[in-house]
């Protein structure tokens, strides 16, 4: 008879006790949801790089002579970076400079086409004159029927052969004064090229700002496919954000962001979108997003990484639960089973809950 109360006490104590312990973990599991900011944002890594960053090359082919700055030298504009070495382009320079001197010749020298055409159109007009003379004059002759034909029809000819030898004289003159005019032309040209091509040796800086990278070292070959330094801004620097292709609709200019640096430890900084760059990255099915520091951290320098949140809405005392208690996309389960609500702005954790319950309803954690 004990033997028989003392099992039925037994059970009766294991059986309050697993009420006891699935209450415990309805209680865990149970959860009011809560009035809080809710703030929606689009996760990104970044990168810092200086405004204003750009890749030096050479615009023709030598050896590196000089290297004239260093890596993080400041340079003006149009400071001089780099000199190099290549004989073609002063011989090019030569040889359109004599070809300059003998169209120059050709065209107003003493030694000028123009004035030998000149002086057979002077011998030519007075030939012709002549010839004009004598004809008129046996041609009046001929009217009063004195002289005979033939002398009429020689001088006739005489004069018809000086007036087109003058005409094709002076065609002859127009036409070569047109072709040495083109020659001077081209070799005016080509002159002022092989200058430009010679200035092309010596790389200048294209802005005011800062060396922080030479790819290359003194007597190296170089051409015009290989960047040489890189240059940027000294004080202000980018923000650039990778935003994947799905959350790109959602990000405007001057939305805020809100930044951590790696090398800034928990440091946290602020900044605004200032560019979104149209062009997908096809491999990474990325877009590039660029942003200002409202406040630049007094040191920085290209290729900083760390990780950013791009706000896109915010939204205070708003009625939430967290993301791993909704069910369905838009269920919870109460006491009264399961309730459809409907879900508004949602973060990576909470979401929130526009209609269905309200803060006196205890929702579970559904199971996994």
């Amino acid at each position: 008879m004990v033997k028989k109360i003392w099992y039925t006490q037994f059970y009766i104590l294991l059986f309050l006790a697993n009420i006891l312990l699935f209450s415990c973990e309805d209680d865990q599991d149970k959860i009011l949801p809560k009035k809080r900011t809710l703030i929606e944002s689009v996760y990104t890594s970044i990168t810092i790089q200086p405004d204003s960053l750009y890749q030096v090359y050479s615009a023709v082919s030598g050896i590196i002579d000089k290297i004239l700055v260093e890596e993080g030298d400041l340079v003006k504009k149009e400071e001089q970076l780099i000199s190099i070495i290549n004989n073609t382009p002063k011989l090019n320079t030569k040889n359109a400079q004599l070809s300059l001197n003998l169209a120059q010749k050709n065209y107003s020298g003493n030694a000028a086409i123009l004035m030998s055409i000149q002086d057979e159109i002077n011998a030519a007009k007075l030939k012709y004159k002549n010839d004009s003379i004598n004809y008129f004059r046996q041609k009046n002759l001929w009217n009063q029927n004195i002289g005979s034909k033939i002398e009429y029809d020689t001088k006739e000819l005489n004069y018809q052969l000086s007036k087109n030898n003058l005409q094709l004289l002076q065609s002859k003159y127009n036409r070569t004064k047109n072709e040495l005019q083109t020659t001077l032309k081209q070799a005016q040209n080509n002159y002022q090229s092989s200058l430009i091509n010679t200035k092309d040796f010596i790389i200048k800086s294209k802005i005011n700002g800062k060396v922080y990278a030479i790819n290359k070292n003194q007597g190296e070959i170089v051409n015009s496919m290989e960047p040489l330094a890189s240059l940027g801004s000294e004080t202000l620097f980018i923000i650039e954000m990778l935003v994947d292709e799905v959350d790109i609709v959602k990000v405007t200019k001057n939305q805020k962001v809100i930044l951590t640096l790696d090398a800034y430890n928990d440091s946290v900084f602020t900044g605004k979108v200032s560019k979104i760059l149209p062009k997908k990255d096809k491999r990474n099915q990325t877009f590039i997003v660029e942003a200002l520091f409202d406040k630049q951290p007094k040191v920085l320098y290209p290729g900083l990484s760390g990780e950013a949140n791009i706000v896109i809405t915010k939204k205070d005392s708003v009625l939430t639960i967290p993301k791993n208690y909704l069910i369905n996309g838009n269920q919870v389960k109460t006491q009264n089973g399961l309730i459809t609500v409907k879900p508004g702005l949602q973060n990576l954790e909470f979401i929130e809950i526009l209609s269905g319950i309200n803060e006196n309803t205890y929702i579970y954690k559904p199971e996994e």
